[in-house]
Protein backbone atom coordinates (compact mmCIF):
# COMPACT_ATOMS: atom_id res chain seq x y z
CA UNK A 1 0.00 0.00 0.00
CA UNK A 2 0.95 3.48 -0.50
CA UNK A 3 -0.34 5.86 2.48
CA UNK A 4 -2.06 4.89 5.88
CA UNK A 5 -4.90 7.28 7.07
CA UNK A 6 -5.31 8.22 10.48
CA UNK A 7 -8.61 9.47 11.26
CA UNK A 8 -8.95 10.48 14.47
CA UNK A 9 -12.65 10.61 16.12
CA UNK A 10 -14.30 10.80 19.98
CA UNK A 11 -18.08 9.86 20.07
CA UNK A 12 -19.17 10.98 16.55
CA UNK A 13 -20.35 8.43 14.70
CA UNK A 14 -22.54 10.31 12.61
CA UNK A 15 -19.76 12.49 11.13
CA UNK A 16 -17.77 9.94 10.99
CA UNK A 17 -19.73 7.85 8.62
CA UNK A 18 -20.22 10.75 6.35
CA UNK A 19 -16.18 10.90 6.70
CA UNK A 20 -15.57 7.32 5.83
CA UNK A 21 -17.88 7.42 2.55
CA UNK A 22 -15.62 9.84 1.49
CA UNK A 23 -12.78 7.72 1.34
CA UNK A 24 -14.52 4.85 -0.14
CA UNK A 25 -15.09 7.30 -3.18
CA UNK A 26 -11.46 8.63 -3.56
CA UNK A 27 -9.54 7.83 -6.78
CA UNK A 28 -6.65 6.38 -5.34
CA UNK A 29 -7.23 3.34 -4.34
CA UNK A 30 -3.94 2.04 -3.00
CA UNK A 31 -4.24 2.70 0.95
CA UNK A 32 -4.98 1.58 4.23
CA UNK A 33 -7.72 3.25 6.70
CA UNK A 34 -6.59 3.64 10.49
CA UNK A 35 -9.62 4.75 13.21
CA UNK A 36 -8.13 6.21 15.99
CA UNK A 37 -10.58 6.22 18.81
CA UNK A 38 -10.40 8.02 21.69
CA UNK A 39 -12.83 5.98 23.98
CA UNK A 40 -16.10 6.27 21.81
CA UNK A 41 -18.80 3.93 22.92
CA UNK A 42 -19.93 1.10 20.92
CA UNK A 43 -21.75 3.46 18.77
CA UNK A 44 -18.58 4.44 16.83
CA UNK A 45 -17.60 0.76 16.53
CA UNK A 46 -21.21 -0.06 14.88
CA UNK A 47 -21.15 2.19 12.20
CA UNK A 48 -17.38 1.07 11.39
CA UNK A 49 -18.81 -3.08 11.19
CA UNK A 50 -21.32 -1.90 9.00
CA UNK A 51 -19.49 0.37 6.10
CA UNK A 52 -16.52 -3.05 6.15
CA UNK A 53 -18.16 -4.18 3.25
CA UNK A 54 -18.08 -0.96 1.33
CA UNK A 55 -14.02 -0.95 1.22
CA UNK A 56 -11.79 -3.21 -0.09
CA UNK A 57 -9.02 -0.98 1.85
CA UNK A 58 -7.89 -2.87 5.03
CA UNK A 59 -9.54 -1.03 7.70
CA UNK A 60 -8.44 -1.00 11.33
CA UNK A 61 -10.21 0.49 14.33
CA UNK A 62 -7.59 1.48 17.00
CA UNK A 63 -9.58 2.02 20.13
CA UNK A 64 -8.34 2.51 24.00
CA UNK A 65 -10.44 3.77 27.27
CA UNK A 66 -11.96 6.89 27.78
CA UNK A 67 -9.90 8.79 30.35
CA UNK A 68 -10.58 12.07 28.81
CA UNK A 69 -8.41 13.97 25.72
CA UNK A 70 -6.15 11.69 25.29
CA UNK A 71 -5.91 11.96 21.32
CA UNK A 72 -1.71 12.10 21.13
CA UNK A 73 -1.55 8.82 22.83
CA UNK A 74 -4.07 7.07 19.94
CA UNK A 75 -2.36 8.52 17.56
CA UNK A 76 0.91 7.07 18.31
CA UNK A 77 -1.01 3.63 18.95
CA UNK A 78 -2.41 3.72 15.42
CA UNK A 79 1.53 4.87 13.97
CA UNK A 80 2.65 1.75 15.35
CA UNK A 81 -0.62 -0.18 13.56
CA UNK A 82 0.25 1.51 10.21
CA UNK A 83 1.87 -0.52 7.73
CA UNK A 84 3.20 2.12 5.27
CA UNK A 85 5.93 4.45 5.05
CA UNK A 86 3.70 7.78 4.51
CA UNK A 87 1.01 8.98 7.32
CA UNK A 88 -1.99 11.09 6.53
CA UNK A 89 -3.31 12.23 9.65
CA UNK A 90 -7.06 13.91 9.75
CA UNK A 91 -10.10 14.06 11.88
CA UNK A 92 -13.19 12.23 11.78
CA UNK A 93 -15.37 15.44 10.99
CA UNK A 94 -13.17 16.15 7.73
CA UNK A 95 -15.38 14.68 4.42
CA UNK A 96 -12.34 14.55 1.78
CA UNK A 97 -12.82 15.52 -1.93
CA UNK A 98 -12.08 12.39 -3.71
CA UNK A 99 -8.87 13.22 -4.99
CA UNK A 100 -7.73 13.72 -1.20
CA UNK A 101 -5.45 10.88 -0.92
CA UNK A 102 -4.21 11.29 -4.22
CA UNK A 103 -2.92 15.02 -3.61
CA UNK A 104 -1.42 13.93 -0.92
CA UNK A 105 0.52 10.79 -2.53
CA UNK A 106 1.28 13.65 -5.47
CA UNK A 107 3.00 16.45 -3.22
CA UNK A 108 4.96 13.91 -1.15
CA UNK A 109 8.67 14.45 -0.93
CA UNK A 110 11.62 13.55 1.20
CA UNK A 111 12.59 16.01 4.14
CA UNK A 112 9.16 17.87 4.06
CA UNK A 113 5.87 17.31 5.61
CA UNK A 114 2.26 18.34 3.84
CA UNK A 115 0.22 21.19 5.57
CA UNK A 116 -3.58 21.21 4.27
CA UNK A 117 -6.17 22.75 5.47
CA UNK A 118 -10.01 22.42 5.47
CA UNK A 119 -13.17 24.13 4.08
CA UNK A 120 -16.14 25.02 7.69
CA UNK A 121 -19.47 24.27 7.00
CA UNK A 122 -22.36 25.41 8.72
CA UNK A 123 -24.27 23.30 10.92
CA UNK A 124 -27.40 22.87 9.10
CA UNK A 125 -25.80 21.83 6.26
CA UNK A 126 -23.02 19.56 7.73
CA UNK A 127 -26.47 17.94 8.99
CA UNK A 128 -27.91 17.86 5.12
CA UNK A 129 -25.36 15.72 3.59
CA UNK A 130 -26.42 12.34 2.45
CA UNK A 131 -24.51 9.46 1.12
CA UNK A 132 -25.46 9.98 -2.10
CA UNK A 133 -24.30 13.89 -1.83
CA UNK A 134 -20.84 12.43 -0.88
CA UNK A 135 -20.42 9.70 -2.94
CA UNK A 136 -20.95 12.31 -5.97
CA UNK A 137 -19.41 14.95 -4.50
CA UNK A 138 -21.75 17.20 -4.72
CA UNK A 139 -21.53 18.88 -0.90
CA UNK A 140 -18.12 19.89 -3.14
CA UNK A 141 -19.47 22.03 -5.29
CA UNK A 142 -20.09 25.41 -4.69
CA UNK A 143 -23.62 25.74 -6.46
CA UNK A 144 -24.43 22.95 -4.46
CA UNK A 145 -23.69 24.41 -1.07
CA UNK A 146 -24.99 28.08 -2.33
CA UNK A 147 -28.63 26.42 -2.55
CA UNK A 148 -28.27 24.89 0.38
CA UNK A 149 -27.39 28.83 2.10
CA UNK A 150 -24.06 29.13 2.10
CA UNK A 151 -23.03 32.66 1.46
CA UNK A 152 -20.80 33.56 -0.99
CA UNK A 153 -17.16 34.46 0.65
CA UNK A 154 -13.82 34.37 -0.63
CA UNK A 155 -13.27 31.12 1.41
CA UNK A 156 -15.37 29.43 -1.32
CA UNK A 157 -12.06 30.01 -3.67
CA UNK A 158 -10.63 26.82 -2.09
CA UNK A 159 -12.99 24.33 -3.93
CA UNK A 160 -12.13 25.39 -7.08
CA UNK A 161 -10.82 22.67 -8.44
CA UNK A 162 -8.33 23.70 -11.18
CA UNK A 163 -4.62 22.55 -10.57
CA UNK A 164 -2.87 26.03 -11.61
CA UNK A 165 -5.23 28.15 -9.42
CA UNK A 166 -4.65 25.68 -6.91
CA UNK A 167 -0.78 25.82 -7.22
CA UNK A 168 -0.77 29.89 -7.02
CA UNK A 169 -3.09 30.43 -4.21
CA UNK A 170 -0.88 27.82 -2.03
CA UNK A 171 1.94 29.76 -3.10
CA UNK A 172 0.60 33.13 -2.09
CA UNK A 173 -1.50 32.24 0.71
CA UNK A 174 0.15 33.81 3.96
CA UNK A 175 -1.01 30.77 6.26
CA UNK A 176 1.57 29.12 7.99
CA UNK A 177 2.65 25.65 6.47
CA UNK A 178 2.35 24.51 9.74
CA UNK A 179 0.73 20.56 10.64
CA UNK A 180 -2.48 20.61 10.56
CA UNK A 181 -4.37 17.49 12.78
CA UNK A 182 -7.38 17.59 10.22
CA UNK A 183 -4.94 17.66 6.92
CA UNK A 184 -1.28 16.76 7.34
CA UNK A 185 0.95 13.96 5.45
CA UNK A 186 4.45 13.14 6.12
CA UNK A 187 7.20 9.84 6.25
CA UNK A 188 6.51 7.50 9.29
CA UNK A 189 10.28 7.58 9.90
CA UNK A 190 10.78 11.46 10.58
CA UNK A 191 7.15 11.37 12.71
CA UNK A 192 9.57 8.27 14.73
CA UNK A 193 12.19 10.33 14.97
CA UNK A 194 11.12 12.82 16.90
CA UNK A 195 9.16 9.91 19.04
CA UNK A 196 5.38 10.96 17.32
CA UNK A 197 2.70 13.25 19.49
CA UNK A 198 3.37 14.55 22.43
CA UNK A 199 1.26 13.10 25.44
CA UNK A 200 1.46 15.30 27.86
CA UNK A 201 -0.30 17.53 25.69
CA UNK A 202 -4.37 17.39 25.47
CA UNK A 203 -6.35 19.50 23.60
CA UNK A 204 -5.03 23.14 21.62
CA UNK A 205 -2.00 23.16 19.44
CA UNK A 206 -1.10 19.54 20.48
CA UNK A 207 -0.94 18.77 16.71
CA UNK A 208 1.24 21.95 15.93
CA UNK A 209 3.24 21.35 18.66
CA UNK A 210 4.59 17.79 16.82
CA UNK A 211 5.30 19.78 13.32
CA UNK A 212 7.18 22.73 15.25
CA UNK A 213 9.44 19.63 16.72
CA UNK A 214 9.73 18.42 12.69
CA UNK A 215 10.75 21.51 11.92
CA UNK A 216 13.88 21.77 14.67
CA UNK A 217 14.66 18.02 13.29
CA UNK A 218 15.71 19.69 9.83
CA UNK A 219 12.14 19.16 7.85
CA UNK A 220 10.49 21.51 5.87
CA UNK A 221 6.26 22.16 5.02
CA UNK A 222 4.39 22.54 1.63
CA UNK A 223 1.36 23.98 1.43
CA UNK A 224 -1.19 22.29 -0.29
CA UNK A 225 -5.02 23.61 1.48
CA UNK A 226 -5.92 24.25 -1.98
CA UNK A 227 -5.08 20.91 -3.59
CA UNK A 228 -6.00 18.36 -0.42
CA UNK A 229 -9.54 19.49 0.12
CA UNK A 230 -11.84 18.22 2.61
CA UNK A 231 -15.10 19.37 4.59
CA UNK A 232 -14.98 19.87 7.93
CA UNK A 233 -18.51 19.16 9.70
CA UNK A 234 -19.79 21.49 12.44
CA UNK A 235 -19.41 20.51 16.11
CA UNK A 236 -18.93 21.77 19.90
CA UNK A 237 -15.67 21.69 21.53
CA UNK A 238 -16.84 20.88 25.16
CA UNK A 239 -13.50 19.64 25.96
CA UNK A 240 -11.51 23.30 25.83
CA UNK A 241 -9.74 23.40 28.67
CA UNK A 242 -7.99 27.25 28.93
CA UNK A 243 -5.86 26.25 31.37
CA UNK A 244 -4.55 23.02 29.47
CA UNK A 245 -4.05 25.49 26.14
CA UNK A 246 -2.06 27.93 28.19
CA UNK A 247 0.16 24.48 29.31
CA UNK A 248 0.09 23.56 26.01
CA UNK A 249 1.48 26.86 24.40
CA UNK A 250 4.29 27.11 26.87
CA UNK A 251 5.74 23.63 26.18
CA UNK A 252 5.72 24.75 22.43
CA UNK A 253 7.59 28.03 23.23
CA UNK A 254 9.57 26.04 25.51
CA UNK A 255 10.48 23.54 22.05
CA UNK A 256 10.80 26.54 19.92
CA UNK A 257 13.02 28.29 22.22
CA UNK A 258 15.59 24.88 23.15
CA UNK A 259 14.97 23.51 19.23
CA UNK A 260 14.01 20.24 21.28
CA UNK A 261 12.78 17.23 18.58
CA UNK A 262 12.56 14.10 21.20
CA UNK A 263 10.22 14.39 23.83
CA UNK A 264 9.96 11.41 26.36
CA UNK A 265 6.66 11.29 26.71
CA UNK A 266 5.69 9.84 23.40
CA UNK A 267 5.39 6.82 21.12
CA UNK A 268 8.21 4.63 22.27
CA UNK A 269 6.88 3.80 25.72
CA UNK A 270 4.12 1.40 23.90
Amino acid sequence: MKLSVIISTYNSEEWLRKVLLGYAAQTEKDFEIIIADDGSNEKTKEVIDKLRSTFKNPLQHIWHEDLGFRKCRILNLAILKSKTDYLLFTDGDCIPRKDFVAMHLKNKQEGYFLSGGYFKLPMTISKSINDENILNQDCFDVFWLKNKGLKINFKLTKLVKNKYFASFMNWVTPTKRSWNGHNSSGFKKDILAINGFNEQLEYGGEDREMGERLFNLGLLSKQIRYSAICLHLDHSRNYVNQEKIAFNNAVRSYNKKHHVTYIENGIDKH
